[in-house]
């Protein structure tokens, strides 16, 4: 198993953050290898919702589900995501500080197949990941782009 955590500063209100995070369907705005994001549970989103996604990985696409674990909006957002890959539990929690959130993430990853047996190079490739999708999301909303 690989364990991936991080944390960074958003310079915008700690619901506006959490809201927008929630929201799996925004997630192909700044994460350019989600393809696609559906949510296939009911509205309004909240514990226990389930979002279809798919996820290009090279050359290939990797269908996944998500579902919400956890949610305390706006400290915490639990999640369980599974894929033919591998599978992800862990949380984002949303501080709120002067200049805006504090928000961090801790994931276990738990590989499938061939990459069982690299847990050491999943965790490295993913922390890089996780930093560079959570940029581009503060870039994101950092910038004058529509929230909706």
């Amino acid at each position: 198993m690989a364990r991936i955590e991080g944390e960074i500063l958003i310079c915008r209100p700690v619901e506006e953050v959490f809201d927008f995070v929630a929201d799996e369907r925004n997630e192909p705005r700044y994460n350019p290898r989600m393809i696609s994001v559906e949510l296939t549970s009911a509205e309004p989103i909240g514990l226990g919702s389930r979002f279809r996604a798919e996820l290009r990985t090279g050359r290939w696409r990797m269908p996944m589900t998500i579902e919400f674990t956890g949610f305390d909006r706006p400290r915490r957002l639990a999640s369980s995501t599974h894929s033919s890959m591998m599978d992800t539990v862990g949380a984002l929690t949303f501080e709120p500080t002067s200049e805006g959130t504090r928000m961090r993430w801790s994931w276990d990853v738990q590989p499938r197949g061939m990459l069982r047996a690299m847990p050491a190079i999943v965790g490295a490739i993913g922390r890089r990941q996780e930093q560079s999708i959570w940029a581009n999301l503060k870039r994101l909303l950092e910038s004058d782009t529509p929230r909706s």
